[in-house]
């Protein structure tokens, strides 16, 4: 396992030696490295979200506050600018189309519903009746995403109010399906033939083959490193810190951090690591392949709760630098479209240069918004 403290725990000849690895000593030494890459790609998912979070509440959020007081006065502006005479049925027509994309934008991801009223005074259609035929379209989406992704069926309670309480449903979901597999298999279990309830009763041995030989590891530590047996204050000190590193890594089940440790404590040295039986590195690569899993599952959870939150399709990558400076664009974007508005919305107080403007403005055709 690497971490700052550690090295990748492998397995090598001793240098006078001239055999090759086993086929067990090779499936061990990829397993830790993987298994060190996919811990280092989880770290890094845990450092940016708090990170990301941060930049969002201190950066993005206050600029779309500010962005969208500009639009609103942008709104009231062109309802100012409606029944002036200036502007012809064409100019007139523009403006509906303009005060209800805005206004209907400002209600649904600002919460200003005292804007309902207007998009209602120039929209053919209620806005609330026209919202809950899109929160039911997007619930029926997010149903879909959420059996393509993770395999979960979120029911007809989805909360959209807010992506907390989405996620919030959604992981609780996830546990839900976690746990009726589980009862499924136990079922199945119940049910099964004599030669594959032996097959299973193998399994489950060499399933309890291999805890013990993570128990054989970490009561090996505990003789050397309990720190009640330590008379020296400083010592005491020292192995009380390491006996807190060997409970997490046992408690977690962690094979690698818990050979690291023996390796840092001198209480074995490298040679050592080519001498275990395959018969027990066996159960090693076991254990491993099951930490490796779990990494995984761990890492993509996480990674397809942003890509949700993000709009970005489940099977498109995505690492956390290139979210980072997907909020960074976002940031840059946003100012830069502060000062636009703030530039039209002087310019625009003045009926002739909006109307001006006007002439060469087009309302989007339908299928433009699916591009």
């Amino acid at each position: 396992m690497t971490t700052s403290k550690n090295k990748i725990v492998s397995i090598t000849p001793k240098a006078d030696e001239k055999r090759t690895l086993s086929a067990q000593q090779k499936q061990f030494n990829t397993l830790t490295k993987k298994i060190d890459l996919q811990k280092q790609r989880l770290v890094e998912w845990q450092d940016t979200r708090p990170l990301y979070q941060q930049k969002m509440v201190e950066s993005y959020e206050p600029l779309q506050e500010i962005f969208s007081q500009h639009k609103l006065a942008w709104v009231q502006l062109l309802d100012q600018h409606y029944d002036l005479s200036l502007f012809k049925k064409t100019d007139k027509i523009k403006i509906r189309h303009l005060i209800c994309e805005v206004s209907e934008h400002l209600i649904a991801d600002y919460k200003m519903d005292e804007l309902k009223p207007l998009f209602n005074k120039y929209s053919e259609d209620d806005y609330d009746s026209l919202s809950e035929d899109r929160e039911s379209s997007m619930a029926e989406m997010m149903k879909n995403l959420a059996k393509d992704m993770f395999d979960v069926d979120l029911g007809d309670d989805i909360d959209m109010t807010s992506p907390e309480m989405f996620q919030a449903h959604l992981h609780e979901k996830i546990l839900e399906r976690e746990e009726a597999e589980a009862q499924h298999r136990a079922g199945i279990a119940r049910k099964k033939t004599k030669k594959q309830l032996e097959k299973e009763a193998r399994l489950q041995e060499e399933e309890e083959l291999a805890s013990k030989s993570v128990r054989e590891v970490y009561r090996k530590l505990v003789a050397v490193l309990h720190p009640d047996r330590e008379p020296d204050p400083e010592e005491q000190k020292r192995k009380t810190e390491l006996m807190q590193r060997v409970n997490i890594a046992y408690g977690k089940k962690d094979l690698l951090l818990l050979l690291a440790l023996q390796l840092e404590i001198e209480q074995i040295n490298p040679a050592e690591l080519s001498l275990i039986a395959d018969s027990r590195l066996k159960y090693f690569n076991k254990i491993l392949k099951e930490q490796l899993a779990e990494l995984e599952q761990e890492t993509d959870e996480i990674e397809q709760m942003f890509k949700i939150n993000l709009n970005i399709p489940s099977f498109q990558g995505l690492a956390p630098k290139q979210m980072m400076s997907m909020l960074a664009r976002d940031i840059k974007d946003l100012e830069i479209d502060i000062s636009d508005i703030k530039r039209e919305l002087k310019a625009y107080q003045n009926p002739t240069s909006f109307k001006s403007w006007l002439k060469i403005y087009q309302i989007p055709r339908v299928e433009d918004s699916f591009y």
